[in-house]
């Protein structure tokens, strides 16, 4: 009986020894295997050459603009020219009754005729005078008479020259021609208006727009460093020293002829702190038309080691200043304070901060803490497939 039950206890022992042996081995087959270092994906920054260009929103402005006006007062007889039509340097564009100043005129030669006939007879009497002086046959005063006369018949003679003269000048006036070459707009009038001299209202607006203007604003600072990128010759320039302009249309399309930065205003706009800049651009076309919303793209230079790091890699530190994080030694993260200068397209080009085959960090940045391992791959890159189950 003893040695019957002594047996039960130790098959009791080693049920339970090899129960709690069977329960370890489920335990440590069930604890998953440690984590790897998080994965980050990286760009590596490298030296480029970037063509840097500052783009301004700008209008278009004729080259010459010329308001056509009348200079004498009249009824208009016709209207010699096409609205929208091209005219050129003094082609006759109105015609205003000329009847009563041709009238003026000839009375005004009329005149004219009478003071040359009064001047001849004078001069020959100062000269009859001037023998019979010598003689004593007349005093010193009639013959003094006898000059003035002349004098005063000259004179009648210059002034009915002039008035003829503008009475020709005001007859050529009502043929109203135009000032310069160009495009011409809508007329005002129409044959049978009544019209005055130098009135108020245009009759019509000349504009040449081949080639045209662009007017751009930047801030005075800017035009401060401008003055120093064309001083130091680091803007991209023509053969004549003038910077090189290229131009967006509305619709977003690059107008395919190049201008040039001319001049720029004399003084700031006290209000906004900025200062016009005028560029020209050829316009044979006319494809630019006068007040166009365009963006000026001005040419000021290439970088050769630009180094660029894609916005989304840069974030803010808690100061306000950027900063990115990159993939040091032993592939810890870093967290670098950097500075910018501008945009380019998606990119900050970057001054300070980072060092040419530096590893930005795009992807993973939520899981990249400074110090932390990570393991770094390059940005763009298709993801690992995960590992198959029991491999």
């Amino acid at each position: 009986m003893q040695s019957k039950s002594r047996t039960t206890v130790y098959v009791s022992v080693g049920m339970l020894a090899l129960s709690l042996l069977l329960g370890g081995c489920d335990k440590k087959k069930a604890t998953p295997p440690p984590a790897g270092p998080p994965e980050v994906a990286v760009l590596t920054v490298q030296p480029q050459m970037v063509t840097l260009t500052t783009e301004l929103s700008g209008r278009t402005a004729p080259w010459q603009v010329a308001e056509v006006r009348p200079q004498v007062a009249g009824i208009i007889q016709k209207r010699l020219f096409t609205e929208g039509a091209e005219v050129k340097a003094g082609q006759v564009l109105f015609q205003i009754d000329p009847a009563s100043y041709q009238a003026t005129l000839a009375s005004a030669q009329a005149i004219l005729a009478r003071a040359e006939a009064n001047l001849l007879p004078a001069q020959l009497r100062a000269g009859r005078y001037q023998e019979l002086l010598e003689s004593k046959a007349i005093s010193q005063q009639d013959h003094d008479d006898a000059q003035a006369a002349v004098k005063q018949a000259e004179a009648d003679v210059a002034a009915a020259r002039a008035a003829v003269e503008n009475a020709r000048i005001n007859v050529r006036y009502t043929s109203i021609a135009a000032p310069i070459s160009g495009r011409i707009g809508r007329s005002s009038v129409t044959a049978g208006a009544l019209v005055t001299a130098n009135q108020t209202a245009a009759l019509a607006t000349i504009q040449q727009l081949d080639p045209i203007f662009v007017d751009v604003t930047r801030s005075s600072s800017e035009i401060l460093q401008l003055k120093r990128q064309l001083a130091a010759k680091t803007l991209q320039t023509d053969a004549a020293g003038a910077a090189r302009v290229k131009l967006v249309l509305e619709d977003g399309t690059p107008y395919p002829l190049t201008g040039t930065l001319k001049f720029s205003e004399v003084s700031v706009d006290p209000g906004t702190g900025s200062v016009t800049l005028r560029t020209l651009f050829p316009n044979p076309e006319q494809l630019l038309l006068p007040g166009m919303f365009v963006r000026a793209v001005l040419e000021e230079g290439n970088n050769a080691a630009a180094l660029l790091v894609p916005q989304r890699g840069v974030t803010r530190s808690p100061v306000g200043k950027p900063m990115v994080f990159v993939v040091g030694a032993e592939e810890k993260v870093e967290a670098r304070t950097i500075k910018v200068l501008r945009t380019v397209g998606d990119d900050w080009l970057v001054e300070e901060g980072l060092s040419s085959g530096d590893r930005v960090i795009l992807e993973g940045i939520q899981r990249a803490r400074p110090g932390t391992v990570v393991k770094a791959v390059p940005f763009g890159a298709p993801a690992e497939a995960p590992a198959a189950p029991g491999k």
